[in-house]
């Protein structure tokens, strides 16, 4: 391929806005960095037809979306989504459960568009002559079994080798991410890459004074208190959370209020069962998914950012909470302290005492804050979205032969 030629990058953003959390910020931050890159790339970001206005905002102008002709897994998506009904949704997880587990062939969107490279940025993908790059995100089915069914377990252990043999390039976003592709997929050092990700905060709008304080009133939210920005996914521990509060309020007098953030899915009804039983409902609120804006307005009103997840690829949240400059306390889950980089009070997501302690610290004690702050900060400046997005361009340009 000659030097300075057009370079076609399909990039994957299969996603309804909302429902894939983590993964789907991580397509806007890098959408937002490589729209401030000049080269002679052509970045053609795939999506389900009609689905991707969330995205479109974030576009530089060598890029443009690049509709799925076929549709596919978008009728699964929709049905899947938290706002189908609870009957629907049951009845597509049954259908999932039965469907037969393969990596499906590409419907030929991307070569017919004239990609050179294509860019899995998610766990799943298809079967495809371009040459590719896979990020599987993180292999907690290997770590946390128990928290998968035994088909996903199967789906992931016959979906993430299939992909990461086929691509060129696998990329993890910590050297604990590395280790486990390395180990469990097979594949070779020499074809790891890690970049670490950045806080997709710096793509989304300010909001303005009277707009968080408009929130605060809309959403009745309390004066101080704390942030957990997840899904309710079961390994996001917010069942732990939430014992951690109520040990606090009834052994050691301290109440945290805690605003949580984040599509509401299947295991909630459990999550919103414990909060019953501890009597917590006057303490917590679960705002369910909020607009970029909003959730950068609750960075800028919580007093900490407390994250109890049990595993990790990387932990956003984190990185997040240092671009705003909100102290932090987080698990010791991989691959967290190798995210907070020593900016973040640590604890064991399965010792609830522990837990309730580095809460109670960094609720109640100001220096320390000031410290973990100031120590965040300087952690968030040496991530940035652009500098992933010429990492990643460099990859784009090996993969497909540029010198």
């Amino acid at each position: 391929m000659l030097e300075g030629s057009e370079l076609r990058v399909a990039i994957d953003a299969r996603f309804l806005d909302g429902h894939q959390g983590g993964v789907q910020q991580t397509v806007i931050g890098l959408a937002s960095g490589l729209a401030r890159l000049e080269g002679p790339e052509r970045y053609l970001f795939l999506v389900y037809p009609g689905g991707a206005e969330w995205l479109r905002p974030h576009l530089g102008p060598g890029a443009e979306l690049l509709p799925l002709r076929s549709g596919q897994g978008r009728r699964l998506a929709l049905m899947a989504h938290a706002r189908a009904p609870r009957l629907l949704r049951s009845a597509m997880r049954a259908a999932f459960e039965r469907m037969p587990i393969g990596v499906p062939d590409s419907d030929g969107t991307i070569e017919a568009a004239g990609a050179q490279v294509m860019h899995f940025t998610q766990q799943a993908g298809f079967r495809t002559p371009v040459p590719s790059i896979y990020v599987p995100q993180d292999l907690q089915h290997v770590h946390l079994p128990e928290m998968f069914t035994a088909h996903e377990r199967r789906w992931r252990e016959v979906t993430y080798p299939a992909l990461a043999q086929q691509a060129a390039l696998v990329v993890a976003q910590s050297q604990a991410g590395r280790d486990d592709v390395v180990r469990h997929l097979g594949v070779a050092p020499e074809r790891v890459r890690v970049i670490p990700y950045a806080s997709v905060l710096e793509a989304y709008p300010d909001p303005t004074p009277q707009e968080i304080e408009g929130l605060r009133s809309r959403l009745g939210l309390p004066g101080p208190f704390a942030l957990y920005p997840a899904q309710t996914w079961k390994h996001k521990n917010h069942l732990g959370l939430l014992e951690a509060l109520a040990l606090l309020r009834d052994r050691r007098g301290t109440t945290v209020p805690v605003v949580f953030t984040g599509r509401r899915n299947d295991f909630f009804p459990v999550v919103a069962r414990r909060v019953e039983e501890l009597g917590l409902g006057a303490q917590v609120r679960f705002l369910g998914y909020v607009s970029p804006k909003e959730l950068k307005a609750l960075y800028r009103m919580a007093r900490a950012l407390v994250v109890p997840s049990r595993f990790e690829g990387f932990g956003m949240p984190v990185v997040e909470a240092f671009g705003a400059g909100l102290p932090v306390a987080c698990s010791s889950a991989p691959a967290l302290p190798e995210t907070a980089g020593g900016a973040a009070l640590l604890f064991d997501p399965g010792d609830v005492t522990a837990m309730a302690a580095a809460i109670q610290r960094i609720w109640t004690d100001e220096d320390l804050r000031r410290d973990l702050t100031a120590r965040g900060r300087e952690r968030g400046r040496q991530l940035s979205w652009l500098e992933v997005a010429r990492q990643y361009r460099d990859l784009y340009r090996t993969v497909a032969g540029r010198r």
